[in-house]
This record gives structure tokens, C-alpha cells and sequence, in this order.
């Protein structure tokens, strides 16, 4: 039996994410904060597709929780998607330590802790697959969103050492580098249609990338023809801009 661990599940994305797993046949564990919430859309998606899929409770940001939480697992997943995230105002975040502790937690040193207990059994099988979402804002740093960024540049830096390190077991490792995604709740940035994505979109884009091993995927051209432009500026430039 294929089990697949989405950490961060009760997201739009997550459950996208859960839902088009399922109907490729791939059991599933679902795992976040106050995870029953998504009890109803779980069952539904669970039923439709004859998988198993069951709820697990996690708080990331509780990192001595995380080994016992990997071993309460039965059959031991073959992939892991890592969709947790926290996105703070920059102001907020630079006021209160809590919010800038919160970021790094959840965006970097949670995600390393359970990926790191996860990679140990993928090496003793030589097989299996990480799925890890980070942000353009780990590119490069920016005043409006350093710490988030900084955040999601660790992670990422971590994932292609992952990737390094992993290649010769037979395990991808597949980083997500998203622009903005589209919510029901809505955004606090005023932007084009165009730079947005949907959820159902970019968990097909994941999907694809993952069963074909890619490496790295962008959610769109837009962001990464923006996002090599702002990498190639000049410094003594890039410091004067407000962006």
C-alpha cells in the first residue's frame, strides 16, 4: 500500500493536493493543526476514490513531537509534500518576536526536523519522493518580506542539498517555487490576475513534476521571468528600490 504524508494539509493547496493523490490511488496521511476540520472533505475524497486517508494532528512548530508523530505511523509513506507555511506582515514580524520566531519555525526548522527523520527510512529503502513549497520570496531579499524570505531561502538551500545528497538513493527531491496563489479568503496585495495561481493548477503542475522527477518548477513563467530580473539587478541599484 502507497502512502503519501501531506504536512500543512488544510490548505487549498493541500487539499488539492490530497484529492488528486487519491484519484492516482495513493493512500494518504494528513497532517497540520486542528486537522479535523477537514474531516468531511477527507472522508468524501477517501470514499470517491476506494483509498485510505487518515487525519493527523501536528504542530510543526512542536519539534519534539515530530519523531513520535513519524513513528505512529504504520506503513511509513513513500513521499512527503511539505505545504506548511506562515506568512506574517513584515511589520508585524519586526514588532513582535513571536511572529518572526513563528516564520522561521514553520517555513525552515519545522520542515528540516520531520524531513530529516523522513529521509533516514528513505535511505534504508532507497526509494520515495520529498515534495517541498517555498516561495520567490527566497530568492532574493526584499524589503517588504525579509523575513518570510530568509525563511524560504533556507528551506530551499536545504532542499537542493537534500536533492545532492538524496540523487544516488533513487529519491527525488522537487522544489516548488510558487509566486501567489490564488485564495477563496482573498490577498492583501493589490496585483494582476495574471501573477496569481490557482490551487487546482499548481497541484496538477506538483503532481506531473513529482512522477517525473523533476527538480525545480515555478508556478508560472511570469514569476520566473520577474524573478531573474530581480535577481540580475545591481545591488547599488536593488538597495534604492521599494519592492
Amino acid at each position: 500500500m502507497k502512502y503519501v504524508l501531506i504536512i500543512g494539509a488544510k490548505s487549498e493547496l493541500g487539499i488539492e493536493l490530497a484529492l488528486l493523490y487519491a484519484k492516482n490511488k495513493y493512500n494518504l496521511y494528513l497532517a497540520g493543526r486542528s486537522i479535523d476540520s477537514i474531516k468531511n472533505k477527507a472522508d468524501r475524497i477517501a470514499k470517491e476514490n476506494n483509498v485510505q486517508i487518515t487525519l493527523h494532528e501536528l504542530d510543526i512548530t512542536n519539534l519534539n513531537s515530530h519523531q513520535e508523530f513519524y513513528d505512529s505511523l504504520n506503513i511509513k509513506p513513500i513521499g512527503i509534500i511539505y505545504a506548511a507555511g506562515y506568512t506574517p506582515k513584515q511589520s508585524e514580524a519586526l514588532l513582535n518576536w513571536k511572529e518572526t520566531s513563528n516564520t522561521i519555525n514553520v517555513n525552515y526548522i519545522g520542515a528540516i526536523s520531520i524531513l530529516n527523520i523522513a529521509v533516514l527510512e528513505f535511505q534504508k529503502s532507497q526509494r520515495g519522493f520529498i515534495v517541498g513549497i517555498t516561495s520567490v520570496a527566497g530568492l532574493r531579499g526584499r524589503g517588504e518580506n525579509y523575513i518570510y524570505g530568509s525563511a524560504k531561502a533556507g528551506f530551499m538551500t536545504y532542499l537542493n542539498g537534500l536533492r545532492n545528497s538524496l540523487s544516488k538513493y533513487n529519491i527525488n527531491v522537487l522544489t516548488v517555487i510558487p509566486g501567489l496563489i490564488k485564495s477563496r479568503k482573498g490577498s492583501q496585495y493589490n496585483l494582476p490576475e495574471f501573477l496569481y495561481v490557482k490551487p487546482k493548477i499548481l497541484a496538477n503542475s506538483i503532481f506531473r513534476s513529482q512522477q517525473s522527477n523533476r527538480s525545480i518548477i515555478y508556478s508560472g513563467l511570469a514569476w520566473r521571468v520577474i524573478m531573474f530580473i530581480i535577481k540580475i539587478i545591481p545591488d547599488f541599484i536593488f538597495k534604492r528600490m521599494s519592492i
